[in-house]
């Protein structure tokens, strides 16, 4: 059964790739290159500049959610720059190949029991860190379903006729902000562990859950400031606006599980934008994807070679050393056993 669904989800995710590119063809019939390059050439320098900018600030606060679960594990000895390539490394990747080939899982796996923590310990991380990103999520998804319930209405030819409703979706909204709620009012008060099936949360400490309303959110926004900055001013709809397509358009890419999301999340962002030219918002996705997820996967290929470089370095000179290392047992005692454990120290915990 488990080799059955590590076949069903790669084959799911290329039927959502050629389903979405063929309707994204169809979208943009009578576009040609030059068009796009003219668009992206429309584009004024500072506005390149902000989306830069941007993308920093939604990596700053990736390496943010690794801080925060390192914190909640109360491993305090790794440094922020390890932190911020390690988590740098993990999404760029992830972001690109689709969890479903390649898990950031073991990126943070190779890079984090480097630095003592063990098995369990990168588990918590990798699971608190993927929910971190789902709170930030369904608490702006509710913040604008709330505040502007007619949104769902823009790509109503993909939804189902009740869920694209104003009414419908703005208790959807109210519902996703009830759970930011509860969610709350459970780490403050040290509710019990919340247990459905398999799956078992357990509320972190307040000042772990305040860190991660303000990190999740602050993600989100750097990446969609990416895409607002490349749009042109003129028709733009608003931050608000692309931020709740955005929004859409990656929860679906991440749900289609198609790699990099690739044409899938082009096809929800380019028909949830009407008032805006085909030809501009395609350029502002073309942005997005250099600045936050082509450039970044470059320098992560990059990092991981460099890393297992250094690793399989030291595995050799600690193999060449080994024999000197270990003294040879007296001629008339009993023989003495070397301290193997010696050097591999494990996280130092706070408190």
């Amino acid at each position: 059964m488990k080799k059955l669904r590590d076949f069903i989800w790669p084959l799911i995710g290329l039927a959502a790739v050629v389903v979405s590119v063929y309707l994204l063809w169809k979208l943009l019939q009578g576009l040609s290159f030059a068009d796009v390059q003219a668009s992206l050439s429309a584009i004024p320098p500072h506005r390149y500049a902000l989306a830069a900018l941007s993308t920093l600030v939604a990596y700053a606060a990736l390496a943010w959610y690794d801080r925060i679960a390192l914190l909640h594990l109360g491993v305090t000895n790794i440094s922020w720059m390890f932190v911020s390539v390690c988590s740098f490394t993990t999404y760029a990747l992830s972001h690109n190949i689709g969890a479903s080939v390649f898990s950031g899982a073991v990126v943070r796996y190779r890079a984090y029991t480097s630095k003592g923590l063990s098995t369990a310990q990168v588990a918590v991380l990798v699971a608190l860190c993927s929910f971190t990103f789902g709170l930030g999520t369904i608490l702006l998804g509710g913040v604008v379903l709330t505040l502007l319930p007619d949104l769902l209405l823009r790509i109503k030819d993909l939804l189902p006729g009740p869920l694209s409703n104003p009414v419908t979706a703005r208790t959807i909204g109210l519902g996703l902000l009830a759970f930011v709620a509860l969610y709350v009012v459970g780490s403050i008060l040290h509710l019990k562990p919340l247990t459905i099936r398999s799956f078992k949360l357990e509320y972190p400490r307040p000042n772990i859950m305040v860190r991660q309303l303000i990190a999740a959110p602050l993600e989100l926004l750097g990446a969609a400031g990416i895409i607002y900055f490349a749009l042109p001013e003129a028709n733009n709809p608003g931050f608000l606006v692309v931020l709740a397509v955005f929004l859409g358009s990656f929860s679906v890419a991440l749900v289609s599980n198609a790699p990099g999301g690739i044409g899938v999340f082009e096809l929800v962002f380019i028909t949830a934008m009407p008032e805006v030219p085909k030809v501009d918002v395609l350029a502002a996705v073309l942005i997005f994807r250099l600045f936050y997820l082509l450039i970044p996967f470059a320098l992560a290929i990059v990092v991981v070679l460099l890393f297992e470089r250094g690793r399989l370095a030291d595995a050799i000179k600690g193999r060449a050393q080994s024999p000197a290392t270990v003294p040879p047992p007296p001629v008339d005692g009993p023989g003495i056993t070397p301290d193997l454990g010696a050097g591999a120290a494990p996280a130092r915990k706070a408190g």
